[in-house]
């Protein structure tokens, strides 16, 4: 029997596949560590970033230039299960939309749980929010709105008005309603082999099957959800040391992106400290959504 917090956590994140930290150190905000995969024959980049629980995008984002379908067998492969929280109140659910993760917090625990996630695409994009869980339906039956049979029909589908429970319902097997607006937005599993980490949904966030069954059993009704966009997040270390997270800006429904400029606190702080600016810099340019060291205590 485990016994001691390490030994559960381990434990825990064995059964459940997910990404499980305790909480970083009073003035941190950086969890895990940098992953490298080899690439094996016939592997494919959805398929190692399945592996690890990333999400297709962010492995492609931290892996330029790679070959999502065919990337070189013997390559290595930078896995980001490192990364920066969100600078929110560590409780509930988070979802970052510039990052494609959604973070489950449990104050009691000082845990965090780290999913990749899909998203809406463009011109369905999920809203940023503010809200709570207002219904668990397991075995969720899916009742697409006009506007969505509208965009089947086009294609030549034509969609029931209820689609029942079941292996060709793309809700998959749990759903958490979200109480923003009509209540029209899901946390939902699939039924489909892709589209995490991805820009796909038609505005509701969608996760892994496993993902979404062992969240469905944690959360309760009520629970609170925010649905941020931050694409860059900042980490002050012990001894001033600095990381800087940066991922690339969503693009919007008319085409236009977030602009990334350096958070106004971290400019103050290199100010006071006399750091310079330029690896900061460097980061919004490069857009990896690694955390990247900024600033080291020697700099000065």
């Amino acid at each position: 029997m485990c016994r001691n917090l390490f030994c559960f956590l381990l434990l825990w994140s064995c059964l459940t596949d997910a990404r499980t930290y305790h909480f970083p150190p009073q003035g941190s905000r950086m969890v895990g560590e940098i992953i490298y995969h080899q690439v094996e024959k016939g592997e494919t980049v959805a398929a190692v970033a399945d592996k690890y629980d990333v999400g297709f995008l962010a492995v492609m984002e931290a892996n330029p230039g790679v070959d999502p379908f065919l990337p070189t067998p013997g390559d290595i492969l930078t896995i980001p299960a490192q990364t920066v929280l969100p600078d929110v109140p560590y409780e509930g659910i988070v979802v970052n939309l510039a990052e494609l993760r959604l973070y489950y917090f449990e104050p009691d625990l000082k845990t965090v749980h780290i999913f990749p996630v899909g998203i809406g695409r463009i011109g369905r994009d999920t809203p940023e929010m503010k809200t709570r869980i207002s219904e668990k339906r397991p075995n969720p039956t899916w009742t697409p709105p006009q506007s969505i049979r509208s965009e089947y029909q086009k294609k030549g589908i034509q969609l029931p008005s209820v689609v029942p429970a079941g292996p060709d319902n793309p809700l998959g097997l749990f759903a958490l309603r979200l109480a923003y607006g009509a209540g029209d937005y899901l946390i939902h599993g699939t039924n489909k082999s892709f589209g995490i980490g991805l820009r796909v949904s038609s505005g509701c966030i969608r996760m892994n099957p496993k993902d979404i069954e062992w969240l469905f059993h944690q959360v309760k009704v009520g629970e609170k959800v925010r649905v941020i966009d931050e694409p860059v997040k900042v980490s002050l270390e012990p001894e001033r040391t600095v990381y800087m997270e940066v991922h690339e800006p969503l693009t919007r429904s008319d085409g236009s992106k977030k602009t990334l400029s350096l958070p106004q606190s971290l400019m103050w702080w290199l100010d006071a400290f006399g750091y310079p600016d330029k690896k900061a810099k460097a980061a919004l340019v490069t857009k990896n959504g690694i955390p990247v060291e900024i600033v080291t205590p020697d700099e000065h």
